[in-house]
């Protein structure tokens, strides 16, 4: 098999500019050329840009996914340490949930007390000063 990266990048779905993006990352190692010094891709390259895309879809960073295709690339390895960068994206998303619960809340809040005119608006008073927020779950300017 041999895609052009147009061709790669509907069959993935994953935007040219990106599929660039993790070759110069390291992510997507580069593929050898045509003669006339076109990119040609192999289902290797297919099979780990699927990887890395629903990797990214899942929100795993750059530096996780770069872990995790190595381990990939080591069946034989225990898989303890995937099981370990899993477990912190999903601290992290736990982490991610409670602040957006707060903010929801927050928004919430201020969205009940709507008054007639703008002068008297809870969501702009609010906005103003953010020591009339109760969530401490988002920083002060």
């Amino acid at each position: 098999m041999n895609l052009a990266i147009g061709a790669l990048s509907r069959r993935t779905g994953v935007k040219i500019p990106t599929i660039r993006y993790y070759e110069e990352i390291g992510l997507l190692p580069a593929p050898p050329r045509s003669t006339g010094n076109r990119r040609l891709y192999g289902e290797a390259h297919l099979r780990r840009l699927g990887f890395v895309r629903h990797a990214r879809e899942l929100g795993f960073d750059i530096d996780a996914i770069r872990e995790l295709l190595d381990l990939a690339g080591h069946p034989t390895r225990p898989c303890a340490k995937a099981d370990e960068i899993a477990t912190a994206h999903l601290a992290d998303i736990d982490r991610k949930i409670a602040r957006l619960s707060a903010l929801r809340v927050e928004v919430e809040r201020m969205t009940r007390c709507c008054h007639e005119t703008v002068e008297e608006c809870r969501v702009i008073e609010v906005l103003a000063d953010h020591d009339q927020c109760l969530a401490d779950s988002h920083p002060a300017p």
